[in-house]
């Protein structure tokens, strides 16, 4: 992706993460997906009484993507509000490695700190159909 591309992809999840649903942990996420045909996707988390049935920004993005019938992605952006930029928890990695492969991860925080990480480096020894 080019500079301008990632700062959209930036800005979306920044202005994704205004709709969160975040009354138990007050912890606010949110990411954009940037598809191979350049149409970028945005999720929120969104939190359920019963934690369980929650869903993180990133698994969100993806499975809007998939449901509107885009394939094929190569960036993802995660913006939160923390001192550091924050990753994708473990079940956010699997799916996005599952959709995304060895896509770029942009990792901000509300403070303007961006670091870029591939899926290779933040799920180095992945579950996938290689291993079926």
């Amino acid at each position: 992706m080019t500079d301008h591309e990632r700062a959209l992809l930036i800005a979306a999840a920044t202005g994704a993460r205004e709709h969160a649903h975040a009354p138990y942990s007050k912890f606010r996420v949110g990411a954009a997906l940037r598809a191979v045909s350049g149409r970028i996707f945005t999720g929120c988390n969104v939190e359920n009484t019963t934690l369980g049935l929650s869903i993180c920004a990133e698994r969100l993005a993806v499975f809007k993507a998939l449901s509107e019938g885009e394939r094929g992605f190569n960036g993802v952006a995660v913006v939160a509000e923390t001192d550091v930029p924050t990753p994708p928890c473990g079940a956010c990695r699997q799916i996005l490695w599952e959709f995304c492969g060895d896509s770029e991860v942009l990792l901000a925080n509300l403070k303007g700190q961006v670091t870029l990480q591939r899926m290779s480096e933040l799920f180095p020894t992945p579950f996938d159909r290689s291993l079926l």
